[in-house]
């Protein structure tokens, strides 16, 4: 991923498991409900079609209050490396995440947010960026569940 510029943000994290199971945790709608989102969150997957056009409909529900709908559709899937959507619900950007190997038990998941201008990204920008450290934290935390049905 090459970072761009003042309409981007960007966030990355290496993570103690191999390619396959951090590609697994998203690409599974069972696993990526359970870590999907800022701490507190829960998730309702009503649609995940993984593969190019097909849908990503969800329901995220927040820790105190609201219900967020969100919508997708994807644009690139490519097992292990990326996988990229459009979001066609507010707020609008581009999303991609990449999955690269560091060595056979390590690798690295990224998030590239893409908006149309500098002023919509950097409005997300101070509330977008510890979500995902968030996000990350409990990806991290539900790894070695995903790890354990990985080698069954």
């Amino acid at each position: 991923m090459s970072l761009n510029s003042a309409c981007e943000i960007y966030s990355s994290r290496e993570l103690n498991a191999p390619l396959e199971v951090v590609y697994q945790a998203f690409s599974n709608p069972i696993h990526l409900q359970k870590w999907w989102g800022p701490e507190g969150f829960t998730n309702n997957i009503h649609k995940f079609d993984l593969r190019p056009g097909g849908k990503w409909l969800l329901t995220m529900h927040g820790p105190e209050k609201g219900n967020y709908e969100n919508s997708a559709v994807f644009n690139t899937v490519v097992p292990n490396e990326l996988i990229s959507w459009t979001r066609i619900s507010q707020p609008l950007f581009d999303m991609e995440v990449a999955f690269e190997q560091i060595k056979p038990s390590k690798s690295r998941i990224s998030f590239r947010m893409i908006f149309n201008s500098m002023e919509e990204c950097n409005k997300m920008k101070n509330f977008v960026m510890p979500k995902n450290e968030e996000n990350f934290d409990r990806l991290e935390r539900e790894l070695p569940n995903i790890l354990e049905c990985w080698k069954t």
